[in-house]
């Protein structure tokens, strides 16, 4: 089992991540300050977001995963889940990245290493 960085440690490191490559983020939800789980939106400049958490896999260690896409046809389905979830736990983060390239920013920032 990998050791872990208390949760407002990470976030503060994703949103300064973001901001070194010229792109904004935002906490929607600010969750327990040591144990919290984090949910990262990443929101291209089209809008549209897609969803990512650190799941637990078989191996004790936890990676990024893709939960939820957003679709341009029902914006408001994707709003409801983040609602969702952060109704069912309070200790959860929810963390907006609005990025210029996403898929360079998951690379570099969520991918395993």
């Amino acid at each position: 089992m990998e050791t872990r960085l208390p949760a407002h440690l990470e976030v503060s490191a994703l949103l300064r991540a973001a901001q070194a490559a010229g792109d904004f983020g935002m906490v929607l939800h600010k969750g327990d300050r040591d144990s919290g789980s984090i949910l990262i939106v990443v929101v291209e400049n089209q809008g549209l977001g897609t969803l990512y958490e650190r799941l637990p896999e078989r191996d004790g260690t936890r990676k990024w995963s893709l939960i939820k896409a957003q679709v341009s046809d029902n914006k408001s389905e994707f709003d409801d889940y983040l609602a969702r979830r952060g109704e069912q736990d309070r200790d959860l983060w929810i963390v907006e990245l609005t990025v210029a390239d996403r898929d360079r920013f998951i690379r570099e920032h969520l991918s395993p290493t």
